[in-house]
């Protein structure tokens, strides 16, 4: 029977925390993603003027890998205090970061106004969203799967991973309008700036739903076990980062090959791919954000029902079918994009989405499942964020590059057909975590003697 401290909520009380981490999470992924595509339309032109189109672009996308440089250090020190202060304090501290840097840039001075201090400020903005983002992903996750039950975990553990698809949704969609609604000169000069600003009211929003949600009831009821063991043994206990790298090594490094098929097909199927068909077909760029539009709306859908397929069939067999079906993919996605027609641009993309959703709407749930209630922040977070640096950081900059050098899109799909086979590698070496009780002091302790 469980106890208070760890019984299931009600269903509203969980609706209420998926509707919490989501609202946050899609503000945060928003913020995130407009950089992405506003590095990838205008801010060559703004913050690195002078270069040829394509090296413009090359500068603007290294400065889109910067926030992922800072993700890792996110990782690290949201991922201590979350292990040690709870969950809730450091989201409602990520949200106010990341929304304050994004507000920053919409006021940023350009090239034109202050030279070059307009992109080392830029960068040094993007290094803020980057450490922001490190330490939101983990904490917004682990506060769903440590309210929801076993047996659900995968579907309601998902719905964060939603926020993704909704903010690039819509930061695509306000880039979209603006983009339709205003010439491009208008664009360029001003319209750029207000879904930046825009930012501002989002955050505010998030701020306030955030706020209203209870702290993980797994996480306080860890916490008193270790206060209480403290206090008998006159030990303090390890740092959660140490007793990851300790007894959950193997854990990490399987989160982190987890991600890389993941994250690199991401990156390249919707901010690369903005560039590619711009530059490669000769398709507009009005045409460009809307496949990745309409394709984001369909990614939101599927992610839950990849969820839930993950709680009747187990976590590795859906990551799996992700895995393998993206690496498959790339051939016949270039083959479509190269073809210059709009219907052949949104198949591309739509299809290489939902195969991307059966990596990410488990991943949630098998993460936070791999480690233990006190280190599962420091553990989730560290697999998860480190693994960027490697992949999604320099994804759009190294598919950039492959085209400038070679002309062509069979290297850059080899690129992600090699990240498909060692993501392969690193679930068949995972265990699978779907049955497992978050709450079970025993099980924790087995996991972490067996580590």
């Amino acid at each position: 029977m469980s106890s208070p401290a760890t019984a299931p909520p009600a269903p509203a009380s969980l609706k209420r925390i998926v509707a919490a981490s989501l609202i946050g999470t899609t503000i945060e992924w928003y913020d995130f993603f407009l950089y992405g595509a506003a590095a990838a339309l205008v801010f060559n032109r703004l913050f690195f003027p002078g270069s040829d189109p394509l090296v413009g672009t090359l500068l603007s996308f290294l400065t889109y890998a910067v926030g992922f440089a800072a993700r890792p250090l996110g990782a690290l020190v949201f991922g201590h205090y979350g292990d040690r202060l709870g969950r809730k304090k450091l989201l409602v501290l990520s949200l106010l970061l990341m929304g304050s840097a994004t507000f920053a840039i919409g006021l940023l001075p350009t090239h034109a106004t202050i030279g070059t201090a307009a992109p080392v400020l830029l960068t040094v903005l993007r290094l803020v969203q980057g450490f922001a983002l490190g330490g939101e992903w983990g904490g917004a996750v682990l506060l769903v799967s440590e309210h929801g039950d076993a047996g659900r975990r995968g579907f309601w553990a998902s719905w964060p991973q939603t926020g993704a698809p909704a903010g690039q949704l819509l930061a695509t969609g306000v880039l979209s309008a603006l983009t339709a609604l205003l010439s491009d000169a208008a664009f360029t000069s001003w319209g750029w700036r207000v879904p930046f600003l825009l930012s501002g009211v989002l955050v505010v929003v998030g701020l306030w739903i955030r706020l209203s949600v209870d702290e993980s009831p797994v996480f306080k009821a860890a916490l008193a076990r270790a206060e209480a063991r403290e206090a008998e043994t006159s030990r303090a206990e390890r740092m959660p980062l140490v007793a990851v790298l300790r007894h959950h090594w193997r854990d990490v490094l399987i989160a982190m090959g987890a991600r890389m098929a993941e994250n690199i097909s991401y990156y390249v199927i919707t901010a690369f791919i903005l560039v590619y068909a711009t530059t490669s077909t000769g398709l507009s760029k009005q045409t460009a954000l809307n496949a990745v539009l309409i394709a984001s709306a369909v990614h939101f859908v599927v992610i839950p029902a990849w969820g839930a397929l993950s709680d009747r069939i187990g976590r590795r067999p859906v990551y799996l079918i992700g895995a393998v079906g993206v690496g498959a993919w790339m051939f016949p996605f270039f083959a479509l994009v190269d073809t210059g027609s709009s219907g052949s641009l949104l198949l591309a993309v739509t299809v290489g989405l939902v195969l991307h959703g059966a990596m990410y709407a488990p991943q949630a749930a098998f993460f936070a499942e791999m480690f233990t209630t006190r280190v599962r922040y420091s553990g989730a977070s560290i697999g998860a964020q480190f693994s960027s640096v490697a992949a999604g950081a320099p994804a759009p900059l190294i598919a950039t590059a492959l085209l400038a050098e070679h002309g062509s899109s069979t290297p850059i799909a080899l690129y992600v057909i090699a990240a498909a086979l060692l993501t392969v590698v690193a679930i068949a070496c995972a265990r699978e975590t779907r049955d497992r009780d978050l709450a079970d002091d025993a099980a924790e302790e087995r996991v972490g003697a067996g580590r």
